[in-house]
């Protein structure tokens, strides 16, 4: 039985009328067997509630937190069900049994103190006025790089920034909060979106740790929104953002078996969010079906006067929602641009994905699409030497304008070169035995700026990723898309700031053989990877309709969960 203290009004008010007293006092002795009756009906009544909730079955009828979609948790807090308060209340207890105890997957760095206040707020106003929006009460989790200013810590996984105070909240975070949304707290990344060294392992920076895969113990999470991906796979919160430069939505949301859309560059603003290339950053959804992403982009899309790139996109941001039909593939001329993946040391020689993918394309066609094979990029080769000189220089003005931006920082930092004497000088929390590289910070800093060596870096990468990348072949052939094996592929879009949406495509064997990387390994056994759709710019909402179909037609992710161990317990029954 639960103590009475654990009732709140929306319980009451289910009981209808059996907790009210009568208002008149029986007159006559007649009506004594009549009321015993009524009490006794009462009594029953309450005591099947209390056995429901008390023996647990009253999680046959609430959604499982571990897949629960933001359109179910929707009906249930439209019904009364439970509650947002409640929801935040079960997602902190997840996040407690796995992330730092249990398996210490440590997909998150911090949750907020002010998360079930504004809980209570938004369930006050769902009961008066009805929901703003489908995300009305839901929690999400952000990346540790995307702002708040809300007592949280917006740090990128450094020390460097922790008990800084950031100006405003970032752009998709307005848009998330007028749309009713609850932010839950920040997940762990690689540190600075990977960009303080190529050489440490994904998945890790000095303040949150090492983040691991959910489906194998130590398998790596992928990265540079690691946090993220491990947190959507097992239900740590209802969905999750991530941001991508080069891979770092598709790769996590591919090995943590989810869906992910990185968005076209300026479809979703990036103000507010610590950089690294204004030319390639992107902030999107990481949720465990593209249903869910659809509806999180339809929210955090549009034009923000805070970010420039956002006004060049058109001028109707549509609905995304509505490009979930699963008849979408029909008609449609679907290219497989061969030699950008089997280049790939590991996709290419991987012969798990080999077999998945080659299936998968069986199925697009059952699906009513046109494959052509190969349809590929005239600049494939050229990836693997690719010029980092528009990234270091872009990172080094923009993380020295964030730095100044900052009311305040306790640390002191104010600029890269700072940042690198920070670490330098705290080697006990940024540089612990085998985690002391900083190379990329170093290179980033030595950046001559905006010189002719820019942009010419700049030319190159538009012809590689357009001219001679994808426009070209997408033109060639007459295609609507690409398609592709998920994983170490996502340069030629990156270069050119063109979508991606990734979905579950398959799991490696049992015995697959691991490759250590650092702490964790991978592959490993079970882990899943993923199927990526490649498109222009500005064809989210085509690609989006493709990934659905898939996915509808395949339900990969439903196949194979997470190591149990890794699976948390607590569901909404359990702090109701």
């Amino acid at each position: 039985m639960l103590p009475e203290a654990k009732w709140n009004a929306s319980d009451k008010a289910r009981l209808g009328g059996a907790l009210r007293q009568p208002s008149t006092p029986p007159t006559t002795k007649r009506s004594t067997p009549r009321l015993f009756a009524l009490l006794l009906l009462v009594c029953l009544i309450l005591a099947q509630i209390f056995h429901v909730f008390s023996s647990g079955t009253s999680r046959k009828v609430l959604p499982d937190l571990y897949e629960a979609s933001v359109l179910e948790l929707q009906a249930g807090l439209d019904a009364g069900v439970f509650t947002s308060v409640d929801l935040v209340r079960a997602y902190f207890a997840r996040i407690e049994e796995v992330n730092i105890d249990g398996p210490g997957l440590r997909a998150v760095i911090e949750v907020s103190p002010s998360a079930l206040k504004e809980a209570a707020i938004l369930d006050a106003e769902r009961k008066r006025s009805g929901r703003r929006s489908l995300l009305h009460g839901i929690p999400v989790l952000l990346k540790d790089n995307i702002a708040t200013s809300d007592g949280m810590n917006t740090t990128a996984g450094s020390y460097s920034l922790l008990g800084s105070i950031v100006p405003e909240d970032a752009g998709v975070v307005k848009k998330l909060r007028a749309a009713g949304a609850i932010i839950l707290g920040k997940a762990n990344l690689s540190e600075f979106s990977q960009a303080r060294s190529q050489t440490l392992p994904v998945g890790w920076s000095g303040r949150g740790g090492q983040t691991t895969n959910a489906y194998f113990p130590r398998a790596n999470a992928c990265g540079s929104s690691s946090g993220s991906g491990v947190a959507a796979s097992i239900g740590l919160a209802a969905i999750t953002l991530g941001s991508e430069t080069d891979g770092s939505i598709t790769c996590p949301s591919a090995v943590n078996n989810i869906a992910g859309i990185k968005p076209t560059l300026g479809l979703t603003s990036r103000a507010g969010v610590i950089p690294i290339s204004m030319h390639q950053d992107t902030i999107g959804p990481m949720t465990r079906s593209i249903a869910d992403g659809a509806i999180v982009l339809s929210i955090i899309a549009g034009p923000d006067p805070n970010d420039n790139f956002t006004l060049a996109q058109p001028a109707v941001v549509p609905d995304f929602t509505q490009a979930l039909k699963k008849d979408a593939l029909k008609g449609r001329r679907i290219g497989v641009p061969r030699r950008v993946f089997m280049n790939n040391s590991i996709t290419g020689n991987d012969p798990s994905i080999n077999i998945a993918f080659e299936r998968a394309l069986l199925t697009l066609k059952e699906l009513g699409a046109t494959i052509v094979d190969p349809a590929d990029l005239p600049s494939a080769e050229e990836f693997s030497n690719r010029t980092y000189v528009v990234t270091r220089a872009d990172m080094k003005y923009q993380l020295n304008e964030y730095f100044q931006a900052l009311l305040e920082n306790p640390s002191g930092v104010r600029s890269v070169a700072d940042l690198i004497r920070f670490n330098d000088d705290h080697p006990e929390l940024e540089k612990p035995e085998g985690f002391e590289d900083q190379t990329s910070l170093i290179n980033m800093n030595a950046s001559n700026g905006f010189d002719a060596e820019y942009f010419a870096g700049r030319a190159r990468n538009h012809d590689m990723g357009s001219t001679r990348g994808i426009d070209f072949v997408l033109n060639q052939f007459g295609l609507d898309a690409l398609v592709s094996p998920s994983a170490f592929v996502t340069t030629p879009a990156a270069v050119v700031g063109y979508p991606l949406v990734t979905v579950p495509l398959g799991f490696h064997p049992e015995n697959v053989t691991m490759i250590p990387m650092g702490d964790t390994v991978y592959p490993a056994p079970g882990m899943p990877f993923g199927l990526t759709f490649w498109g222009t710019k500005f064809t989210d909402f085509e690609l989006i309709g493709f990934a659905y179909a898939y996915e509808q037609k395949t339900q990969t992710r439903l196949k194979r969960r997470a190591y149990p161990a890794a699976i948390p317990k607590t569901q909404l029954g359990d702090v109701m």
